[in-house]
Formats: structure tokens, sequence, C-alpha cells
């Protein structure tokens, strides 16, 4: 944070302004309602505001407390229930509404008691306390109009000061406050999404207590600043530190994570937005609680995951920033974990989750996460269970009750009774023994009871998920995702570091194969520092611009990666792999590509690779139509099984009401595959799958039935498949399979599994 404040700015000196009378308010000795009365006529003052109202939370529903511009005897009458007209729906979802026709809002409802049909817009900000609202206050005018950001950041600053006043003066719902878990003794089951599959038992241990602002008004202005910087350079020394001691060797996606996460720490546009919260007269604590407000509303209106992931590391740094500032530094990893603990928080950054003790933390369980946020990433290199998107955490669970974390079903047992707890540990116990089985044929060939050898391989994306090579005994990897490079960088990776990564990985898997598919970015994965072409937002990003598409048409992008990839390969084969194909002119202009950035390298005397594998990922449904065209073109085939199932089914794979709905095993699946099969046979081109498909022992029995031989899986997945495939007698099974699919039964699922269990085939279940 930089020495130098810039000058207050015009936002800043009206909210000062406000501020200043609001503590003289708040130091007379006037009763809590006579003080409420004084705020809204001086913020409607100071505001030229014709209503300025305030609403508190008491006994469940939000009540007009007082207002300057509507009915008085509406004060203490209007009532209003959480998520019920504008006002409720500010509460309820902690956000802040700007209208310039109030009415037309689907959320809007008249009170015709209050006299406000005069009036058209409205602004709204939630008054919060302990991260929850226990207010609104609220202005309107006659005229329609949208207000003005330094308005709405004015009334943002007071609802800070007034959440203090209301404190108080003992005016906040004690009902509302009242911790459910407290009376509540039973057991409770609570369902969240797996993050980092595992199971762990523990005591429950809250990341940190919150840390409550008593003080929001600065007494002295500069003397807050200071007290900033200086938790600012404590907060950026603590960092560095823990990112030189990250316990992961040398080099992986972690360092990339840890300097993504220190960017944010010397970020001085988040620094100049604290320095401006003080200028508007708030204690230092209170500017940065003003800022992490913003921040959180901010998260709740973006849709893209990475960019929300990232704004998860900003609250990380809040948080901490404020427990340096107010000397409130005992979280749960600086007090030690004493015994085997799950952790519970709202979020977590990567560098808290590195404090803790990784012999006493079995997992971690969050209010929110997501698969793609930079905490994940460090905790399964760390292999801890994380489970996220549970909902009531806090009434739920207290600090100290027993925890049993069942990542892979989403599950956590609160308080287990004594059946559970037996069955969890017969689970666990069953499941350390069959990893143990599995683990014993390691080693062992993937040959099937009739002799058929089959190329079991791993997906992977991370420089350290290579490992799972040695652990799993697996042939190579069918799925090198370049793009996890992409998404954890804050910048375009150069070529230089997408070398060394491509590198790191052919020297770590050795003699086994790698195919690198290119980048896959766009859609799902789009990425801060790449915009959509022309700037508008995707309807159907799935469908849109993204993966082989979009690398084309940003030949430069694809271009670096190809000269990284061939100088990486030096020396050794090369394969490379092209996603979401949709016509063979796009292969062939990607191949072309590659060709031409390959005689470029040879005419700058550049080591070589001593050969180049081309392949396609087969995802687009149409491709199938030309696929006779590509063949001669092609060294393999890989059927992407996620894509290809929700473009055949016309469902979104995220969708949660569609998820469970269309099944791989169903006739459309598989006799599209079977048409690929044939296609394909009688050609030089090896064809696989490497989508999630082919890591479920029934589904990849289904595959193996088919005629495909090479299966690309998850890591985990290569034990249980492989099991399946040693028991099974695949002869027998393709035989069979011509009546299964012209025949289905209305069950395709039970019909595999029927056939499973009459020939004996290991299914792990």
């Amino acid at each position: 944070m930089t020495n130098a404040p810039p000058p207050p700015s015009t936002a800043a000196q009206s909210a000062r302004t406000i501020l200043t009378r609001l503590h003289e308010v708040m130091a007379s000795r006037a009763n809590a309602q006579g003080k409420l009365n004084q705020v809204v006529g001086i913020i409607g003052e100071c505001l030229d505001s014709e209503v300025c109202s305030i609403y508190l939370l008491r006994d469940g529903a939000l009540e007009l407390y007082a207002t300057r511009g509507l009915k008085q005897e509406a004060v203490h009458v209007t009532r209003l229930g959480l998520g019920e007209g504008l006002v409720g729906t500010i509460a309820e979802q902690i956000e802040t509404l700007n209208l310039d026709e109030a009415a037309a809002h689907p959320d809007f409802s008249y009170r015709p008691e209050t006299g406000e049909e005069l009036f058209h817009s409205f602004a709204g900000v939630p008054i919060i306390r302990r991260e929850r609202a226990v207010g609104v206050l609220c202005v309107q005018h006659a005229e329609p109009r949208r207000y003005e950001e330094i308005e709405i950041e004015t009334l943002q600053t007071v609802a800070m000061v007034l959440s203090e006043l209301i404190a108080n003066a003992d005016l906040v719902d004690t009902a509302a406050r009242t911790d459910a878990a407290a009376a509540d003794q039973s057991a409770q089951r609570l369902s969240g999404q797996k993050l980092v599959d595992g199971m762990g038992a523990g005591v429950a241990v809250f990341h940190q207590p919150r840390i409550t602002i008593e003080h929001t008004v600065a007494d002295d202005v500069e003397a807050e600043r200071h007290r900033v910087y200086a938790a600012f350079d404590k907060m950026r020394e603590q960092i560095d530190r823990m990112a030189s001691q990250a316990e992961f060797g040398v080099g992986g996606e972690h360092e990339e994570v840890l300097e993504t996460y220190k960017m944010f720490a010397y970020d001085e546009g988040w620094s100049r937005r604290i320095n401006e919260a003080i200028d508007s007269g708030l204690t230092a604590e209170a500017a940065i609680e003003r800022v992490q407000q913003r921040t959180r509303m901010r998260m709740r209106q973006i849709d893209d995951p990475l960019l929300r992931d990232r704004m998860h590391d900003l609250e990380d740094l809040s948080n901490r920033l404020i427990r340096i500032v107010s000397g409130q530094m005992g979280t749960a990893a600086q007090m030690g974990l004493r015994q085997d603990s799950i952790l519970i928080a709202r979020n977590l950054g990567p560098a808290e989750l590195l404090e803790y003790d990784r012999r006493r933390l079995k997992g971690v369980v969050l209010e929110e996460g997501s698969l793609t946020a930079h905490v994940i990433i460090v905790a399964r290199a760390m292999g801890v269970p994380v489970i996220g998107r549970v909902r009531d955490v806090r009434s739920s669970i207290r600090e100290g009750d027993l925890l049993l974390l069942d990542a892979g079903a989403g599950t956590v047992h609160v308080r287990p009774t004594p059946a559970v707890q037996e069955a969890f540990d017969a689970k666990l116990a069953i499941s350390q023994k069959r990893r143990a089985d599995l683990a014993a044929l390691r080693d062992l060939p993937a040959v099937t009871r009739d002799g058929v050898p089959i190329e079991l391989m791993i997906n992977a994306g991370l420089r350290e998920d290579v490992a799972a090579l040695d652990l799993t005994g697996a042939r190579g990897i069918g799925l090198f995702r370049t793009e996890f490079q992409f998404l954890v960088s804050a910048t375009l990776p150069a070529r230089e570091r997408q070398q060394r990564l491509y590198r790191d990985v052919l020297d770590a898997a050795g003699d086994r194969p790698v195919i690198f598919r290119t980048v896959d970015i766009g859609g799902d994965k789009a990425l801060p520092y790449m915009n959509v072409e022309g700037g508008a937002q995707e309807e159907n990003p799935a469908m849109g611009w993204r993966a082989l598409r979009l690398a084309l048409d940003r030949e430069g992008l694809l271009k670096v990666q190809a000269r990284a990839l061939m100088e990486a390969a030096a020396g050794r084969t090369l394969n490379v792999m092209f996603p979401m194909v949709s016509e063979p002119w796009e292969y062939e202009a990607a191949r072309q590509l590659f060709v031409g950035q390959r005689a470029w390298l040879a005419s700058h005397n550049k080591k070589l690779p001593v050969a180049i594998r081309y392949g396609a990922m087969l995802e687009v449904p149409g491709l199938v139509e030309t696929l006779d065209l590509m063949l001669p073109h092609l060294d393999f085939l890989s059927i992407g099984t996620n894509d290809l199932t929700q473009f055949l089914f016309a469902a979104d794979r995220a969708h949660p009401r569609l998820a469970e709905r269309y099944d791989w095993l169903s006739p459309t699946v598989m006799r599209y595959l079977a048409r690929v099969v044939k296609i394909v046979s009688g050609s030089k081109v090896a064809l696989g799958v490497c989508g999630e498909m082919g890591g479920r022992p029934l589904e990849a029995m289904a595959l193996l039935g088919l005629g495909i031989d090479r299966l690309s899986i998850t890591p985990a997945g290569v034990g249980p498949v492989k099991a399946m495939i040693r028991s099974l007698d695949l002869g027998k099974l393709r035989a069979d399979m011509p009546a299964i699919l012209a025949q289905p039964a209305p069950d395709p699922r039970g019909q595999y599994r029927d056939w499973a269990a009459a020939h004996g085939v290991d299914l792990g279940d």
C-alpha cells in the first residue's frame, strides 16, 4: 500500500460530512428511536432525497422503524418478510438495488399505508451485522432516475455506522441471533458438492471466529490510514513466508496459484479502495469491511466461476487484513489442531489452508467453494477431502462436534448416532481394504480373463498428476488437459512457462506415452484475461466460441502452444490432440498450423520431436458424418463422452434437473458409439474413450463390449476398472452385444448389471 494517499474523492467527502453529523447523533443522549429519526433526516438532507427510510429486522420481519418522506403513521406498522418486496429482497439476498422505476421490479410490493405511490426511483442497501442483514436503508425520489455510484457508496458507508448504532441500542432481532444449534443436540446429515474425494472423521473446528467491528467512525483519519499501512506490510510478509514454505517441492501449479494470490495482496486498486473508505471517515477495520461487503455483493453477481474464485481469494485476504489490523490473529491454524479435525469455513484461501497441520487435518467443509477454486487445487495435492456448497453450516454445527465426512458421497454427518458411526467406520474399512486390494493390482496387466489386452491410461492436467502413473500402474496419459495451466494463471502463460510444464510432464512419464490436448478454453472455462469475441455474453457457451474454434481464431495462442510442445518433446514422440473438432477442415487447419511451426523451428535449428502423432476428439455428434474423410489423416481418435452426451441429448450436463436424466448406457449413446466403432474399424486409427464414462466399471465394461480397447480415465478409476477388466470374458460380452443393442431393456443399466452378475464380472459393488 503506497504511503502517499490520494486526495479524498467526492464520494468520500460526502460520506465524511454525513458521518460527522451521525457521530454527533450517536453521542447524543436521545433514545434509539430519536436517534434513528435524526439519522433519516440527515441522510435525506445531505443526499437531497425526498424519502429516506430505515427498516429493522424484528421478530423475523423487516419493520419500518424511521422515515423521512413516507407517512409517519406507517412507522412500526409496515412490515415485510425476508424476500418480500424490494426491502425484503435486499435483506434476503444481501444485495444493493438501484432502480429508476421501483414498481417495474418483479419483487415490488405496494403498501398503501406508506404513501409511497408518489415515488418512482428507489435505492436500498442492506445494514449488515456479523455477515447477515439486520435491516435496510433506502432512499426514494418522485422523479424516475438511477442513483449515482457516489450516492450508493455513501449509503453503504452510512449503513455500516447504522449497524453499530443499532447493535449498541440493542435493536438487533434477538430471536434471529439465537443459535439454533445450541438447542439442537440431535444428529444431522448435511449434503454438499464433492470437491476433493476421500473420507475423514474429526471434531469440528471453525477456521476463524468472526471479528465483529465495534467502532466504525474514525476519530483520526490519518491514524487509521497508518494502521492499514502497517497491516498491509505485515500481511504481505506472511504471504511471502507461506509461499516460500509450501511443501510441494520445486515447481507445480501450486506455485502459480500462490503467485496469483500474492498478486492480490500487492494489488494497488484494492488498497486504494480501502484508502477511499478511510477518507469517508471510517475506522481501518470498518474500511476493510466496507470494501469486503462490496466484494461479496459483486461475487453474487458474477456468473463466471473462475472470476468468482478469484474474488474468493480477495475475500480471504480481506479477512486476514482485518484480523491483523484489529490485533485478533487467533485462527484455528495458529492456535494449532489438538486432535483429528474437520475444518469449517464459509470459504478458504489457498494460503490459509497451507497453515494447517496436515497430520491432524482430516477434511474441510465449505459453505461455498467450487471445483475450480485455487484452494481445491492445493487441497487435492495435500490429500485433504473437501465438500462445498453445504448450507446452514453455522446453524447446524458447533465447535467440537464430531463430524464424519464422506466427500465421495457429498455428505457430512454431524453428531452421528452410534449406528451411523458404525456404518461409517465399516465403509471406511471397506474403502481402505478395497484400496489395498486394488493397489495390489498395480503391477498386473489390464488383460481380460480371455487374454485380450486393454490399454488403460489416465487423464491429467497438473504437473503432480503424473505421479499417479506409478501409483496406479497405468499405461500412460491418454489426456493431458493443457488448459489447467491457463486457468490458474493470472495472465496468459508465456511460451517458456508452457514449455517447462510440458517437458516436466514428459520427463516424469519416462517412456510412457502422453497425449497433450491443445488448450480447451472458453465456454465454462472462461479466462478473465481473454474476452469473448465481440465482448458479448454467450447464451450457449458450451456450443459457443471455445476449444479449437477459439484457438483457430487466436492463431497466436495455438502457435505459441505448438512451439512449446515441440520444443518440450525434442528427441521424443509428441502426441497432440485437438478438442471439439466439428468438421474435417478444422482438424486439418490445426494440423497444418503445427506443421508450419515445425518447419519454423527446423529453420531456426531447434531440436524437434522424432515424430508427431495427431489426433482429434469426437465430441460434436455431427463429426461422425464426415469421419471417413478424416481417417486417412488421423493417428488416433478419442471419444469425449462428457460433451458428446450433452450434445446428443441437447441437455446441459451442469443443469441440476438434467444431470441424472440421461444415462450413458441408454440405447441412444450406445448405438451411436457402436456406429463410430464400425466406421473406424479396419483403419490404422487407434480408437479410445477419454471421458468420465470410461472411469466407471459398469460403463467401461459396456464400452469394451462395443469394441473399444483404450480407456483414459481419472487415476482413482484405474484400480476398479482394472479389476473389472481382469474378471471379464470379453469374447462372450462382444458376442452378446448385438442382441443387447437390438433389444434394449426399459432399464438399460439394469440390463448390463444383470449380464455382469451372471458372468462373474467384478464391478466393485
